[in-house]
């Protein structure tokens, strides 16, 4: 089974605001590639995974919103294939409510991106947004929708402030995009002292140094088993993020430095990381349904 945690889709920049909306069209301006993140490009590519998390976003400030509702289309469109995970904003709105409204809808999770939306992940209005979904079982994402700007608050990104929020709630399953990048060590260290503090590999599967750095330093601490595949897509597929993690240890080849055992690529490739989040979902399929060709070849390479 391969359960990639955090993609997304939208239907149109615009549903990003004006800053994050224009970065975006920039982004997709200067790509080789056209950045399509619509539900059935996500649908297409996703179809070398067991299940897909798709992630919603909502920045009052900026108007901008990939609702729930729209998440919860997608999910409904293809069932078995797509966890829903609401976008949040807890200084905006009515968060607790629409915690309620995530699961009347069926989604399985909430997201917020305090850089993006500018709050410290301790102010008390965030903080009563992680009880009511610590009281509804409900995991927490902690992650960027796209690339950061000037008006973003980078310093409200640093990992050690949610040491305060896993304490306060220790029911709480709590995942950091990205390994906390660009404080990999520390978000480490916080996966070290809390049992449901976990990584996804989002935002590095296309920085294969940083990943194969960060998944070393992972091994040394114990908590590989608390790496969680991700690939972040439409940033880069699914596909994409499979071949690129069996093919880390290159960077090791015919040098002194060690390389991440296969068995443990594998684990994080093929872990099922709904339990540990406390999800309950039935897959459209127990397997997976077609493994791309080019990650198939990266594992047998590895071996």
């Amino acid at each position: 089974m391969i359960v990639d945690l955090e993609t997304r889709a939208w239907s149109s920049t615009e549903q990003f605001g004006a800053s994050l909306g224009a970065r975006l069209r920039r982004l997709a301006a200067e790509s080789p590639l056209p950045l399509d993140a619509s539900p059935a490009r996500l649908y297409a590519e996703t179809e070398c995974v067991t299940v897909a998390c798709v992630l919603g976003y909502l920045d009052e400030r900026d108007a901008a919103a990939v609702p729930a509702a729209f998440v919860a289309d997608i999910v409904r469109r293809w069932p078995g294939r797509f966890v829903g995970v609401a976008g949040l904003d807890p200084l905006h709105g009515d968060p607790i409510g629409q915690i309620d409204q995530a699961r009347e809808l069926g989604l399985h999770g909430v997201t917020i991106s305090p850089s993006q939306q500018g709050f410290h992940p301790t102010h008390s209005s965030a903080m009563r947004v992680y009880e009511a979904a610590e009281k509804a079982g409900l995991p927490l994402w902690v992650s960027r929708p796209g690339p950061l700007g000037p008006e973003s608050r980078l310093e409200f990104d640093q990992p050690l402030a949610w040491d305060e929020v896993a304490r306060s709630f220790p029911n709480l399953a709590i995942v950091l995009s990205g390994i906390g990048d660009p404080w990999i060590p520390e978000t480490l260290q916080l996966l070290v002292k809390h049992e449901r503090v976990f990584a996804s590999l989002a935002g590095l599967m296309g920085r294969s140094w940083t990943l194969f750095g960060a998944l070393q330093q992972a091994e040394g601490l114990g908590v590989l088993d608390r790496m969680l595949f991700a690939s972040g897509f439409p940033y880069v597929t699914p596909a994409q993020a499979i071949e690129n993690l069996y093919s880390v240890n290159a960077f090791s080849s015919g040098t002194q430095l060690p390389s991440i055992p296969r068995s443990q690529l594998k684990a994080i490739v093929e872990r099922n990381s709904l339990p540990l989040l406390g999800i309950e979902f039935e897959a459209a399929s127990p397997i997976v349904r077609s493994a791309p060709a080019a990650a198939s070849a990266a594992a047998r390479s590895s071996q």
